[in-house]
């Protein structure tokens, strides 16, 4: 297949019109009696969907990546699996403590494979937010109420300090026919799962809201992804219980040189059966 191909797309919403560069890999497999793949009609394929992008915009980026899918196996008559992933920026218009409006950024994903005539797409997005770890948060506790025993009630009830982590949350979630999934009910997901979102714009005020939100609400990676798992088993209960979803949790520690992460692959299923 092919990798790094970068295009300009519309998807048409319900309430706005989205404009994307996604970033496009796409792969089909080749049997033992052919010697090379045909790779130009993979560029043709992807101009061609462009274009019909452009005279009429998709409802979404995984519609995209299954349309793509299909031409591959249409295409190359030879192969029997076909395989896309695509992902661009994508920007939300949100509102600080404040109120303060600001543009942003996210990722977002789609991926579709064929497999003889069967076909699973998905839609995914990466977030960026704040996590405060929980274990530095009781050892500091721990330390303030053996140093000032008068006010261990006190300390009991307010959070203390701790060391920060900027967090990258992903989720992805399958898509099957007849559903649908709103990569902004993602992002949702993913930031309330967090400490505490973060903001391109704040004034003092809004830090402080932020930094104290966060240090109420710490969190371990792991805690993450069972957040977001939990918020997904809410939100589609109705879903088939086949469904696949990947939630990844990393954090970029401030006092080691590694980072922590989390991740659990699952069905909708069992996610269900584990509550």
């Amino acid at each position: 297949g092919v990798t790094n191909v970068i295009k300009q797309i519309t998807v048409k919403r319900p309430d706005k019109t989205v404009f994307l560069t996604p970033t496009i890999n796409l792969f089909v497999d080749l049997p033992a009696t052919k010697k090379g793949s045909d790779m130009s009609r993979n560029i043709e394929i992807i101009e061609e969907i462009v274009e019909k992008n452009t005279m009429g915009p998709c409802s979404g980026i995984e519609e995209l990546a299954e349309n793509i899918v299909k031409m591959l196996i249409k295409k190359h008559t030879y192969a029997s699996y076909a395989e896309i992933d695509l992902h661009s920026d994508y920007f939300l218009e949100k509102e600080n403590p404040s109120g303060k409006k600001s543009q942003e950024k996210y990722s977002l994903f789609s991926r579709a494979i064929m497999d003889k005539d069967k076909i699973r797409k998905m839609i995914g997005v990466r977030v960026t937010g704040i996590t405060v770890c929980p274990c530095a948060m009781e050892t500091v506790r721990s330390v303030l109420k053996d140093k000032y025993p008068d006010y261990a009630q006190f300390l009991n009830e307010i959070p203390v300090v701790s060391h920060n982590q900027r967090n990258n949350t992903t989720i992805m979630i399958e898509v099957p026919e007849g559903y649908n999934v709103e990569a902004n009910d993602l992002i949702e997901i993913a930031e309330n799962a967090m400490s505490s979102p973060t903001y391109e714009i704040l004034k003092r005020k809004d830090e402080e809201e932020v930094v104290y939100k966060a240090h109420k609400n710490p969190k371990f990676v792991e805690d993450v992804v069972r957040d977001v798992l939990k918020q997904i088993s809410k939100k589609y209960s109705k879903f088939p219980k086949d469904t696949l979803i990947t939630v990844r949790s990393e954090s970029e520690e401030s006092i080691h040189k590694h980072n922590a992460f989390a991740e659990r692959i699952s069905t909708l299923g069992e996610i269900l059966n584990n509550e």
